[in-house]
């Protein structure tokens, strides 16, 4: 037999596209963030006088940070700390120019599961809907 405990939590309500996506876009990119900050270390393009491990510092700090906001994505500004990470390793190509390239695949990425994913939830019906559901004539 099994109780129901009366500090049971009630079910979350279904995700959205965008809250589906966007973190998947943001794990990856962690990774790549953090391998672009140990390129900044390992090409020394930091400027004189800045040590050279900042570069490892700031691709951790970056990486990490869009793990929490991936892990937050149902919070309501997420969507908008999501761009501003977009704009902050876009600022880092200054450093590395190669960098845009992540900047163009990443941020294009990150586009398309914020933009088009709002899009397809707001033409998606109402209700509870299953993948086996039919339409009814």
């Amino acid at each position: 037999m099994t109780a129901v405990s009366p500090s049971a939590r009630p079910p979350r309500p279904p995700r959205t596209l965008v809250q589906k996506l966007a973190p998947i876009v943001l794990g990856f990119e962690s990774i790549v963030v953090f391998l672009a900050g140990l390129t900044v270390f390992g090409l020394k393009s930091l400027p004189a006088g800045i040590p050279q491990w900042w570069g490892i510092v700031g691709g951790a700090v970056v990486g990490l940070a869009c793990i929490a906001v991936a892990g937050m994505i149902t919070k309501p500004w997420a969507i908008t700390a999501g761009w501003i990470l977009q704009v902050v390793i876009a600022l880092a190509a200054i450093l590395v120019p190669a960098i845009l390239l992540v900047v163009v695949v990443f941020g294009g990425m990150w586009g398309y599961a914020t933009i088009m994913g709002a899009r397809l939830d707001a033409r998606r019906p109402d209700g509870p809907t299953t993948e086996t559901q039919t339409e009814s004539e």
